[in-house]
Protein backbone atom coordinates (compact mmCIF):
# COMPACT_ATOMS: atom_id res chain seq x y z
CA UNK A 1 0.00 0.00 0.00
CA UNK A 2 2.64 1.84 0.74
CA UNK A 3 4.57 1.69 -2.39
CA UNK A 4 1.29 2.80 -4.34
CA UNK A 5 1.02 6.14 -2.46
CA UNK A 6 4.49 6.71 -3.38
CA UNK A 7 4.33 5.98 -7.16
CA UNK A 8 4.83 7.89 -9.17
CA UNK A 9 1.98 7.57 -11.50
CA UNK A 10 -0.61 7.37 -8.21
CA UNK A 11 -1.44 10.47 -8.76
CA UNK A 12 -2.19 10.78 -12.86
CA UNK A 13 -4.02 8.06 -12.13
CA UNK A 14 -6.08 9.31 -9.87
CA UNK A 15 -6.52 12.63 -11.74
CA UNK A 16 -7.95 10.93 -14.51
CA UNK A 17 -10.31 8.98 -13.02
CA UNK A 18 -11.96 11.65 -11.37
CA UNK A 19 -11.76 13.46 -14.87
CA UNK A 20 -13.88 11.09 -16.42
CA UNK A 21 -16.46 10.92 -13.70
CA UNK A 22 -17.06 14.40 -13.26
CA UNK A 23 -18.77 14.55 -16.36
CA UNK A 24 -21.28 11.75 -14.90
CA UNK A 25 -22.26 13.19 -11.95
CA UNK A 26 -22.45 16.93 -12.94
CA UNK A 27 -25.91 17.92 -12.88
CA UNK A 28 -25.46 21.10 -15.33
CA UNK A 29 -22.89 22.93 -17.81
CA UNK A 30 -22.35 25.26 -14.98
CA UNK A 31 -20.91 22.82 -12.97
CA UNK A 32 -19.23 21.38 -15.89
CA UNK A 33 -17.51 24.74 -16.53
CA UNK A 34 -16.16 25.22 -12.64
CA UNK A 35 -14.76 21.91 -13.23
CA UNK A 36 -12.79 22.74 -16.60
CA UNK A 37 -12.08 26.37 -14.40
CA UNK A 38 -10.64 24.32 -11.81
CA UNK A 39 -8.08 22.27 -14.49
CA UNK A 40 -7.14 25.05 -15.82
CA UNK A 41 -6.07 27.39 -12.54
CA UNK A 42 -4.60 23.80 -11.72
CA UNK A 43 -2.24 23.70 -15.12
CA UNK A 44 -1.61 27.51 -13.95
CA UNK A 45 -0.70 26.22 -10.28
CA UNK A 46 1.62 23.43 -11.51
CA UNK A 47 4.19 25.92 -13.05
CA UNK A 48 4.22 27.15 -8.96
CA UNK A 49 4.81 23.32 -8.34
CA UNK A 50 7.58 23.18 -10.42
CA UNK A 51 9.06 26.57 -8.93
CA UNK A 52 8.12 26.68 -5.74
CA UNK A 53 7.53 22.91 -4.23
CA UNK A 54 10.73 22.06 -6.49
CA UNK A 55 12.96 24.28 -6.70
CA UNK A 56 11.98 26.34 -3.44
CA UNK A 57 12.11 29.92 -5.10
CA UNK A 58 8.74 32.26 -4.57
CA UNK A 59 7.11 34.24 -7.33
CA UNK A 60 3.83 36.74 -6.21
CA UNK A 61 3.85 38.05 -9.90
CA UNK A 62 2.72 34.23 -11.75
CA UNK A 63 -0.57 36.14 -12.87
CA UNK A 64 1.56 38.24 -14.97
CA UNK A 65 2.23 35.58 -17.67
CA UNK A 66 -1.23 34.07 -17.16
CA UNK A 67 -2.08 37.26 -18.67
CA UNK A 68 0.18 37.28 -21.37
CA UNK A 69 -0.73 34.02 -22.51
CA UNK A 70 -4.27 35.45 -22.23
CA UNK A 71 -4.07 38.45 -23.97
CA UNK A 72 -1.48 36.36 -27.01
CA UNK A 73 -4.81 34.45 -27.83
CA UNK A 74 -6.83 37.94 -27.62
CA UNK A 75 -4.44 39.93 -29.18
CA UNK A 76 -2.58 37.79 -32.51
CA UNK A 77 -6.09 36.64 -34.32
CA UNK A 78 -8.16 40.49 -33.98
CA UNK A 79 -4.53 42.91 -34.64
CA UNK A 80 -2.67 40.49 -36.92
CA UNK A 81 -5.11 37.77 -38.05
CA UNK A 82 -3.16 35.28 -36.66
CA UNK A 83 -4.35 31.17 -35.97
CA UNK A 84 -6.24 31.45 -32.31
CA UNK A 85 -4.32 27.75 -31.40
CA UNK A 86 -1.09 28.98 -32.85
CA UNK A 87 -1.23 32.26 -30.67
CA UNK A 88 -1.96 30.16 -27.77
CA UNK A 89 1.73 28.25 -28.87
CA UNK A 90 3.11 31.66 -29.32
CA UNK A 91 1.92 33.35 -25.85
CA UNK A 92 3.88 30.58 -24.31
CA UNK A 93 6.93 31.44 -26.42
CA UNK A 94 6.95 34.77 -25.67
CA UNK A 95 5.96 33.71 -21.90
CA UNK A 96 9.27 31.96 -21.67
CA UNK A 97 11.09 33.92 -22.84
CA UNK A 98 10.03 36.95 -20.96
CA UNK A 99 10.76 34.56 -18.14
CA UNK A 100 13.93 34.36 -19.30
CA UNK A 101 14.97 37.65 -19.62
CA UNK A 102 13.38 38.79 -16.15
CA UNK A 103 14.64 36.07 -14.81
CA UNK A 104 18.35 36.11 -14.98
CA UNK A 105 18.40 39.39 -12.83
CA UNK A 106 15.44 38.66 -10.53
CA UNK A 107 16.81 35.08 -9.17
CA UNK A 108 20.03 36.28 -7.86
CA UNK A 109 17.90 37.28 -5.26
CA UNK A 110 16.75 35.41 -2.21
CA UNK A 111 13.97 35.42 0.48
CA UNK A 112 11.67 38.18 0.42
CA UNK A 113 13.66 40.08 -1.74
CA UNK A 114 12.94 37.88 -5.08
CA UNK A 115 9.44 37.36 -3.49
CA UNK A 116 8.76 41.59 -3.91
CA UNK A 117 10.96 41.79 -7.37
CA UNK A 118 8.64 39.29 -8.61
CA UNK A 119 5.52 41.06 -7.23
CA UNK A 120 7.20 43.98 -9.32
CA UNK A 121 6.93 41.92 -12.72
CA UNK A 122 3.23 41.53 -12.03
CA UNK A 123 2.32 45.17 -11.31
CA UNK A 124 4.17 45.74 -14.09
CA UNK A 125 2.19 43.42 -17.01
CA UNK A 126 -0.97 44.31 -15.26
CA UNK A 127 -0.58 48.09 -15.76
CA UNK A 128 0.34 47.68 -18.78
CA UNK A 129 -2.57 45.32 -20.31
CA UNK A 130 -4.51 48.05 -18.23
CA UNK A 131 -3.04 51.39 -19.88
CA UNK A 132 -2.49 50.14 -23.37
CA UNK A 133 -5.71 50.80 -24.11
CA UNK A 134 -5.52 50.71 -28.31
CA UNK A 135 -3.61 47.65 -28.04
CA UNK A 136 -5.30 45.35 -24.86
CA UNK A 137 -8.58 46.86 -24.52
CA UNK A 138 -7.82 48.80 -21.50
CA UNK A 139 -9.97 48.20 -18.28
CA UNK A 140 -13.14 46.35 -20.77
CA UNK A 141 -10.74 43.91 -21.95
CA UNK A 142 -11.59 42.19 -25.65
CA UNK A 143 -12.86 39.42 -26.92
CA UNK A 144 -11.56 36.48 -27.86
CA UNK A 145 -11.67 34.33 -31.12
CA UNK A 146 -12.43 30.84 -30.73
CA UNK A 147 -10.11 28.31 -30.87
CA UNK A 148 -10.54 25.73 -33.84
CA UNK A 149 -8.87 22.09 -33.86
CA UNK A 150 -8.56 19.78 -37.12
CA UNK A 151 -11.61 21.95 -38.28
CA UNK A 152 -13.77 21.35 -34.88
CA UNK A 153 -14.64 24.98 -33.33
CA UNK A 154 -14.10 24.48 -29.57
CA UNK A 155 -17.96 25.54 -28.03
CA UNK A 156 -19.11 24.31 -25.26
CA UNK A 157 -18.75 23.50 -21.51
CA UNK A 158 -18.33 19.93 -22.02
CA UNK A 159 -16.39 20.17 -24.98
CA UNK A 160 -13.97 22.47 -22.92
CA UNK A 161 -14.54 20.48 -19.90
CA UNK A 162 -12.26 17.84 -21.97
CA UNK A 163 -9.77 20.34 -23.81
CA UNK A 164 -8.73 21.33 -20.07
CA UNK A 165 -8.78 18.14 -18.69
CA UNK A 166 -6.35 16.74 -21.54
CA UNK A 167 -4.29 20.21 -21.41
CA UNK A 168 -4.01 19.19 -17.69
CA UNK A 169 -3.00 15.96 -17.96
CA UNK A 170 -0.56 16.55 -20.12
CA UNK A 171 1.08 19.17 -17.67
CA UNK A 172 0.76 16.70 -15.07
CA UNK A 173 2.71 13.85 -16.53
CA UNK A 174 5.14 16.31 -17.56
CA UNK A 175 5.41 17.46 -13.74
CA UNK A 176 5.92 14.64 -12.70
CA UNK A 177 8.54 13.54 -15.37
CA UNK A 178 10.60 16.45 -14.44
CA UNK A 179 10.06 15.46 -10.83
CA UNK A 180 11.53 12.06 -11.63
CA UNK A 181 14.64 13.24 -14.00
CA UNK A 182 17.81 14.60 -13.14
CA UNK A 183 16.75 17.72 -13.34
CA UNK A 184 14.22 17.39 -10.95
CA UNK A 185 16.85 16.06 -8.24
CA UNK A 186 18.70 19.35 -9.28
CA UNK A 187 15.86 21.18 -8.18
CA UNK A 188 15.19 19.78 -4.50
CA UNK A 189 18.45 19.31 -3.98
CA UNK A 190 18.79 23.51 -4.25
CA UNK A 191 15.58 23.45 -2.75
CA UNK A 192 17.09 22.13 0.53
CA UNK A 193 20.09 23.77 0.73
CA UNK A 194 21.79 26.06 -2.76
CA UNK A 195 24.86 26.32 -0.82
CA UNK A 196 25.13 22.03 -0.74
CA UNK A 197 23.71 22.03 -4.21
CA UNK A 198 26.53 24.17 -5.68
CA UNK A 199 29.06 22.21 -3.82
CA UNK A 200 27.40 19.00 -5.48
CA UNK A 201 27.96 20.51 -9.09
CA UNK A 202 24.87 21.54 -9.71
CA UNK A 203 24.28 25.18 -11.44
CA UNK A 204 22.17 26.74 -9.25
CA UNK A 205 22.00 29.84 -11.43
CA UNK A 206 20.37 27.65 -14.75
CA UNK A 207 18.49 25.79 -12.62
CA UNK A 208 16.70 28.21 -10.95
CA UNK A 209 15.81 29.85 -14.39
CA UNK A 210 14.67 26.93 -16.18
CA UNK A 211 12.16 26.03 -13.41
CA UNK A 212 11.13 29.72 -13.66
CA UNK A 213 10.67 30.09 -17.70
CA UNK A 214 8.80 26.64 -17.21
CA UNK A 215 6.32 27.84 -14.49
CA UNK A 216 5.88 31.15 -17.12
CA UNK A 217 4.97 28.38 -19.86
CA UNK A 218 2.56 26.50 -17.56
CA UNK A 219 0.79 29.72 -16.92
CA UNK A 220 0.59 30.90 -20.05
CA UNK A 221 -0.93 27.80 -21.46
CA UNK A 222 -3.40 28.02 -18.85
CA UNK A 223 -4.16 32.11 -19.37
CA UNK A 224 -4.96 31.09 -23.18
CA UNK A 225 -7.29 28.65 -22.17
CA UNK A 226 -8.86 30.59 -20.15
CA UNK A 227 -9.40 33.31 -22.49
CA UNK A 228 -10.44 31.28 -25.10
CA UNK A 229 -12.90 29.31 -23.09
CA UNK A 230 -14.59 32.65 -21.78
CA UNK A 231 -14.76 34.81 -24.92
CA UNK A 232 -13.10 37.70 -23.29
CA UNK A 233 -10.27 38.79 -21.17
CA UNK A 234 -9.63 41.58 -19.10
CA UNK A 235 -6.74 43.19 -17.19
CA UNK A 236 -8.30 41.14 -14.02
CA UNK A 237 -6.14 37.87 -15.17
CA UNK A 238 -3.17 39.30 -14.50
CA UNK A 239 -3.90 40.85 -11.63
CA UNK A 240 -1.92 40.53 -7.82
CA UNK A 241 -4.91 38.69 -6.31
CA UNK A 242 -4.77 36.11 -9.02
CA UNK A 243 -0.91 35.25 -7.99
CA UNK A 244 -1.82 35.21 -4.42
CA UNK A 245 -4.66 32.63 -5.43
CA UNK A 246 -1.89 30.93 -7.41
CA UNK A 247 0.36 30.28 -4.60
CA UNK A 248 -2.70 29.80 -2.49
CA UNK A 249 -3.19 26.57 -4.55
CA UNK A 250 0.44 25.31 -4.24
CA UNK A 251 0.59 25.82 -0.34
CA UNK A 252 -3.05 24.77 0.59
CA UNK A 253 -2.27 21.96 -1.71
CA UNK A 254 0.83 20.79 -0.52
CA UNK A 255 4.16 22.07 -1.55
CA UNK A 256 5.75 19.91 -4.72
CA UNK A 257 2.46 17.86 -4.90
CA UNK A 258 0.90 17.32 -8.15
CA UNK A 259 -2.21 16.01 -7.14
CA UNK A 260 -1.99 18.35 -4.28
CA UNK A 261 -1.82 21.40 -6.36
CA UNK A 262 -5.36 19.82 -8.20
CA UNK A 263 -6.95 20.06 -4.68
CA UNK A 264 -6.00 23.48 -3.58
CA UNK A 265 -7.03 25.00 -7.02
CA UNK A 266 -10.59 23.13 -6.19
CA UNK A 267 -10.23 24.19 -3.01
CA UNK A 268 -10.13 27.60 -4.16
CA UNK A 269 -12.66 27.75 -7.56
CA UNK A 270 -15.46 25.31 -6.31
CA UNK A 271 -15.61 26.50 -2.82
CA UNK A 272 -16.36 30.57 -3.39
CA UNK A 273 -19.53 29.23 -5.47
CA UNK A 274 -20.69 27.03 -2.20
CA UNK A 275 -20.36 30.34 -0.32
CA UNK A 276 -22.42 32.75 -1.92
CA UNK A 277 -24.99 31.70 0.55
CA UNK A 278 -23.07 33.72 3.15
CA UNK A 279 -23.02 36.55 0.97
CA UNK A 280 -21.13 39.68 2.25
CA UNK A 281 -19.28 37.31 4.32
CA UNK A 282 -18.41 34.72 1.74
CA UNK A 283 -13.93 35.60 1.77
CA UNK A 284 -13.97 36.33 5.90
CA UNK A 285 -15.45 32.13 5.79
CA UNK A 286 -12.91 31.16 2.79
CA UNK A 287 -10.28 33.19 4.67
CA UNK A 288 -11.14 31.51 7.67
CA UNK A 289 -11.44 27.76 6.83
CA UNK A 290 -7.82 28.40 4.44
CA UNK A 291 -6.24 29.34 8.23
CA UNK A 292 -7.79 26.00 9.64
CA UNK A 293 -6.16 24.11 6.96
CA UNK A 294 -2.77 25.85 7.65
CA UNK A 295 -3.18 25.22 11.22
CA UNK A 296 -3.91 21.71 11.32
CA UNK A 297 -2.17 20.40 8.09
CA UNK A 298 0.65 22.31 7.89
CA UNK A 299 2.35 20.92 4.86
CA UNK A 300 -0.97 21.22 2.84
CA UNK A 301 -3.80 18.76 2.41
CA UNK A 302 -2.26 15.97 0.53
CA UNK A 303 1.17 15.37 1.94
CA UNK A 304 -0.23 15.81 5.46
CA UNK A 305 -3.19 13.12 4.93
CA UNK A 306 -0.75 10.78 3.49
CA UNK A 307 1.85 10.83 6.31
CA UNK A 308 -1.61 9.99 8.28
CA UNK A 309 -2.14 7.17 5.95
CA UNK A 310 1.35 5.86 6.05
CA UNK A 311 1.41 6.20 10.00
CA UNK A 312 -1.65 4.02 10.21
CA UNK A 313 0.20 1.23 7.25
CA UNK A 314 1.79 -1.75 8.31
Amino acid sequence: MKAILRSRLTPLIALALIMALVPMIAPTSFHLRVAALVWIFSLAALGLTILMGYAGQVSLGHAGFLGIGAYAVAIGPARLGLDPLLCLLLGAVLSGLIAWLVGRPILKLKGYYLAIATLGFGVIVALILHSETELTGGPDGMSVSRITLFGWRVTGALNWYWVSAGALLIGALIALNIAASPTGRALRALHDSEVAAAGAGIDVSAKKLAAFVVAAVYAAVAGGLLAAMNGLITPEAASFSHSVELVAMVIIGGLGSVFGTVLGAAFLVVLPQTLTAFQEYEQAVLGLLIMVFMIFLPQGIVPSLRAMIEERLP
